[in-house]
């Protein structure tokens, strides 16, 4: 660097108010503003309150030349889009969180006079030992891509910062944070929404403190979820009711679990067609459907009495386009959505022409945000890729198959999106027979729980499994913490090394 300063003595220490006049001096020579500061004294004096440890200068011979602040947030606020507004309050700071599990940053300079000199990096040091002491999970912050408009017209945000990283382009911003080992952890829009340098880009910048140890003061929300497989045993019903008192009850078995989730199998209302036997299969399915809205409100009302999301496994669906397998997931708070069955097997287009659905999508829940396949559509790897990208944590699949080859595919598929995927798979079909029925003759299943093949998992990728072709529930666990391991210390890490620059897959229509 030409023309460096001479430097005696460097400090790093806590910020105090009696530096505010240094500190403003500093900020006007960096922002270019003419007058007016970037940080009030009330914004400075606020910040020194609420979290002093966490306020920092750079001191060179007794002259400020850089500071740092930050806030703590919990993980849950910042793990996804978010903008520097949003997670400062509107520059008010109430957002900081003494609970939270995050040491988010919301500011560093250097006075330009003294850049080069990886002062910085010492308060960046300070921060990551700060963020150790304090048992915090990772330090974050929204990083600025500066030099990113001189080439947006050629490529995107991720090639762009994949170059970065490689250090085929220089970036200002972005450089120095990877060398300081921190990793982007995604790319979000509008978060300084006057950044036109960085082309209303940011980068979500994360750097994993290696030493944290999760306690109950300092973890606020859920991570472990209980799930509730229902393997459904086929049987006669006289009516709707019948089939609700089995469903109440296995609700009731599972709940008394403290289960956040129930799943019933495809087509579990099945045997509801025997008394529509005499009639064409296509007729008789589309009587079945007539129950569907009534079905909905009674698994609202159980999901609602008994505190627990339900997955309703599927059912037929006259819409005024034509007849659709869909399932509805009720959550326990009242409200509920739809899923529906996209690919349709040619079994049930030729037998009872129903169409495919056209929807793929992720739902949020109280405690995980969750994808649902419908059978057949788990052998289609593109769908739950997509719901991946858009941060599905469990997949559910409720199935229906006759023989123990069908089974298989179901299975083993099932499992293969777990491994790509890097979530967990809950399936849950049904046993037994239906002579009475037509085209439902016989049924296969062995429910269980699947997750990724890793160190922190069973070695055979199986968390649990009911016993094959038995009437029974399987109640099992699992912990969405070590999904967010796997992510970042995977011995492989399937969603992280996709080739981006050679392909994709996407939705054409929504």
């Amino acid at each position: 660097m030409e023309h460096a300063p001479k430097i005696n003595k460097v400090e790093v220490r806590t910020l105090q108010m009696a530096d505010y006049r240094q500190l403003s001096q500093s900020f006007t020579r960096v922002y270019s503003d003419g007058s007016d500061v970037f940080w009030t004294r009330e914004q400075i004096k606020k910040l020194i309150t609420i979290f002093p440890e966490g306020q920092v200068v750079t001191v060179v011979d007794d002259k400020i030349v850089g500071c740092a602040l930050s806030i703590i947030v919990d993980y849950d606020k910042v793990k996804n889009d978010h903008t520097y507004a949003f997670v400062t309050g509107n520059e008010t700071f109430n957002t900081h969180n003494p609970k939270g599990n995050i040491l988010y940053g919301i500011e560093v300079f250097i006075h330009p006079d003294y850049r080069g000199l990886r002062l910085a990096r010492r308060m960046y040091d300070y921060r990551k030992e700060l963020c150790e002491s304090l048992n915090l999970k990772a330090i974050m912050f929204g990083g600025r891509i500066p030099n990113y408009h001189k080439y947006a017209d050629t490529m995107r945000p991720k090639e762009y910062i994949d170059k970065v990283r490689k250090r085929e382009i220089y970036d200002p911003v972005l450089t120095f944070q990877i060398s300081n080992d921190f990793h982007v952890r995604k790319v979000m829009t509008n978060y300084l929404p006057n950044d036109e340098e960085s082309k209303h880009y940011a980068t979500l910048l994360q750097w994993d403190n290696i030493y944290y140890q999760p306690t109950p003061e300092i973890v606020s929300t859920k991570t472990t979820v209980r799930v509730g497989l229902v393997q459904w045993q086929m049987r006669p019903y006289k009516g709707l009711d019948d089939v609700f008192e089995q469903v109440e009850f296995f609700v009731d078995a599972v709940s008394d679990y403290k289960s956040d989730f129930i799943l019933f199998p495809e087509y579990f209302n099945a045997p509801l067609m025997a008394k529509f036997n005499h009639m064409s299969e296509s007729e008789a399915i589309r009587e079945l459907a007539k129950y569907t809205d009534e079905m909905l409100n009674r698994f609202i009302n159980l999901a609602i009495s008994y505190n627990i999301n339900i997955i309703t496994g599927s059912m037929p669906l006259i819409k005024d386009d034509g007849l659709y397998n869909v399932g509805f997931l009720c959550r326990r708070d009242g409200s509920y959505e739809t899923y529906e069955k996209v690919h349709i097997t040619p079994d049930e287009a030729k037998s009872w022409g129903l169409s495919g659905g056209k929807m793929v999508q992720t739902f949020e829940t109280d405690c995980a945000k969750i994808g649902v396949l419908i059978c057949y559509d788990v052998e289609f790897p593109e769908l739950s890729r997509i719901m991946a990208d858009q941060g599905m944590q469990i997949l559910f699949v409720p199935f229906l198959t006759d023989t123990q080859n069908a089974y298989s595919r179901v299975r083993v598929c099932a499992q293969a999106r777990a491994i790509e995927n890097e979530c967990f798979v809950v399936i849950a079909g049904s046993v037994g027979n239906l002579p009475r029925v037509h085209n439902m003759d016989i049924q296969y299943a062995q429910s269980g729980v699947f997750t990724p093949c890793d160190f922190a998992f069973p070695t055979d990728g199986k968390r649990a499994e009911a016993t094959p072709n038995t009437e029974m529930i399987l109640v099992s666990d699992v912990d969405l913490d070590l999904l967010n391991e796997l992510h970042t210390y995977g011995s492989v890490r399937n969603l992280k090394d996709r080739r981006h620059d050679l392909y994709e897959v996407k939705m054409k229509r929504k």
